[in-house]
């Protein structure tokens, strides 16, 4: 079966949108700022775990056209299970609220005032309103929103870029390419393609596309990936190439916290390309934004939870009604003090979620339970000490880790992954004809 263009675009537009959010706009501008004349080699770095890894992610759900279950089912039923309720409990109690927080702080607050609380209750109310009509999701997201949020994103960059004489400042990185690959997961994208590409994949079905063959909606998802991951490769290169070429003009004020810091970068550049009206667009923009990233993960956890319970519709709108309360909770906080509390976090389910990214693409032969086993136990393990020397740092720790190629870097767990996979695919033939 033919996969018509206007689906293609449809997806491609909501898959976009639900990766796009608070972070996704807030985190490049500034790491452009800071990696001044080295900003290509952080882009670069950024581009490894913002857009690289979470396509690949989108790729996986194409070949397994499940849910997140599916994912980690090969290392054990169970660890599939609690990896799952992790996962959903993070982004609905972390990046869905940030999403929040960032429209309250630089879209909401500075217009009308009003207080976090107010700002939250509106805003998951909304959220909630849409996840109940899920199957209008892919239309309204992929018809008008994201072309809207595309088409303001790049007047802001191509503006700012053909209006720029400016020349970067000196970086203030040191292994840049690093920096940009850690900050890269503050953007959640990796976790986020296990969760909306099953929102994706789930909309599908609701909406009965013309897409009813397993290898039909396979091509439909994968070119839909390509397609947004080249979007957001565009989109992020051109934010972290204006923040740098803007940093010799605009003033960061070093002694706000880093969210204000984001915050007020952004809305120069943007006032700087489009005049004054660029505070309206910025608003409108990071509103738009966070709004559909927010649907697309209050939806993947409901319809999680949906499955866990038979196919319930009634626990489909009960864990949707409790995400929002979560977010509106959550919400009141500052995007700053969210993302201080989600790097311990990160640290230590992310290099998790990567590795079950590249062994469920990987083909079946080389990609055993065993293997599934042998390499996440050994990432597990050796982001250990990534998380304890963020929450409690140490001499004794650090002495530790020295011999641990790349851990003063947090990516102590890579090699020792890759070494994992290459000995179990060794051995594993040997132990099949014992």
């Amino acid at each position: 079966m033919s996969i018509q263009r206007k689906e293609l675009l449809v997806t491609s537009f909501a898959l976009f949108s639900l990766f796009f959010g608070a972070g996704n706009l807030l985190l490049p501008p500034l790491l452009g700022y800071n990696a001044g004349d080295n900003w290509f080699w952080v882009t670069i770095g950024f581009m490894i775990t913002a857009v690289v890894i979470p396509i690949i992610g989108i790729l996986a759900h194409a070949k397994l056209q499940g849910t997140l279950y599916d994912f980690g089912k090969k290392v054990s039923p169970t660890f599939s299970l609690i990896y799952c309720i992790i996962i959903y409990v993070i982004a609905v109690a972390i990046p869905s609220p940030r999403t929040a927080a960032a429209t309250h702080e630089i879209a909401i607050h500075p217009a009308f005032g009003t207080s976090p609380l107010l700002t939250s209750a509106i805003y998951f109310t909304l959220v909630l309103v849409f996840v109940l009509n899920r199957s209008k999701i892919l239309n309204l997201i992929g018809k008008f929103l994201t072309p809207f949020i595309v088409i303001m994103l790049l007047a802001v960059i191509g503006i700012g870029l053909s209006s720029s004489s400016f020349t970067p400042r000196l970086s203030t990185f040191e292994t840049p390419i690093v920096i940009g690959i850690l900050e890269g997961y503050q953007t959640f994208d990796a976790i986020g393609a296990v969760v909306v590409g099953a929102v994706i994949i789930v909309s599908l079905n609701f909406k009965n596309m013309k897409v009813s063959q397993f290898e039909s909606k396979r091509k439909l998802i994968r070119q839909s990936g390509f397609i947004a991951g080249t979007g957001l490769f565009i989109i992020y290169a051109g934010l972290i190439s204006v923040g740098a070429y803007y940093g010799s003009e605009i003033q960061v004020d070093t002694k706000l916290n880093s969210d204000m810091q984001r915050a007020n970068l952004l809305r120069g550049i943007s006032i700087a390309s489009l005049g004054e009206f660029g505070n309206t667009v910025l608003s409108v923009l990071i509103s738009l934004a966070c709004f559909t990233t927010a649907i697309g993960i209050v939806a993947g956890t409901a319809d999680y939870f949906r499955g866990l319970f038979h196919k319930s519709q009634t626990a489909y709108v009960v864990t949707a009604i409790i995400a929002c309360i979560a977010g509106i909770g959550v919400g009141q906080l500052d995007f700053n003090s969210i993302v201080v509390v989600a790097i311990p976090v990160l640290l230590c389910i992310y290099p998790i979620t990567i590795i079950l990214i590249f062994l469920n693409v990987l083909p079946e032969k080389l990609a055993t339970p065993l293997i599934f086993r042998a390499v996440v136990i050994v990432t597990f393990i050796f982001s250990i000490p990534d998380v304890i020397g963020f929450i409690s740092p140490s001499e004794g720790l650090k002495k530790t880790t020295d011999f641990i190629p790349l851990a003063k870097h947090s990516l102590g767990w890579v090699l020792p992954a890759l070494l994992a996979l290459v000995v179990t695919s060794l051995v594993q033939p040997k132990q099949k004809t014992e």
